[in-house]
């Protein structure tokens, strides 16, 4: 059992018979009552979002999830196949268990499959990984007085603000966490 107050982003609590994962939370303390923790939590099986507030007293059970070393292969309609780093099994997870690493998946890359005893229920991609910008306006010569930005969309059809000197083609750092720009790989 975790308190609430010990609940981070990403870790994983059974709550109401359902696997979820925390994706936000926010300490409340009021002037009269007691404090409340608000969390964003992320079905992990059904992929929808909730909001939800506890007392600071709640407690979760912590669900046991394991994490397995894949490949991303490829895609097919809304299934993304991996394969097993050790075993070399492959295996499908749909769009909603892939969730928003989806945009982080390019082919040949490495991430971690997450795992509630044999069901796949998730996916965790490294902090940074390397992608292909498929399109993106040329920089104007000239335009750079105060570090000028421009979109760019990456290979995973990801958005993303860069420098003015990055062009098509070229493979660029990007972090999964808040999706930006890092440098260029």
């Amino acid at each position: 059992m975790i308190n609430v107050t010990d609940a981070r982003k990403g870790i994983t609590i059974e709550l109401d018979g359902e696997l979820y994962q925390v994706i936000d939370y926010e300490h409340i303390k009021q002037g009269r009552g007691s404090a409340q923790v608000k969390l964003r939590l992320r079905d992990m099986r059904g992929g929808h979002t909730i909001d939800r507030s506890f007392q600071a007293t709640a407690k979760f059970a912590r669900a046991r999830v394991e994490r397995q070393a894949v490949q991303y292969l490829y895609k097919d309609g809304d299934l993304f196949y991996f394969m097993n780093k050790e075993t070399f099994d492959q295996m499908p997870l749909n769009r909603n268990q892939v969730g928003d690493a989806a945009l982080y998946l390019a082919e040949n890359g490495d991430c971690n499959l997450l795992a509630f005893g044999d069901e796949p229920i998730g996916l965790e991609v490294p902090a940074s990984v390397i992608l292909t910008v498929a399109e993106t306006e040329p920089g104007i010569k000239g335009d750079t007085a105060q570090g000028a930005t421009k979109q760019a969309k990456m290979e995973t059809g990801l958005i993303v603000m860069v420098p003015l000197f990055v062009n098509t083609g070229e493979k660029l750092k990007i972090n999964t966490r808040n999706g930006e720009y890092l440098e260029r790989a």
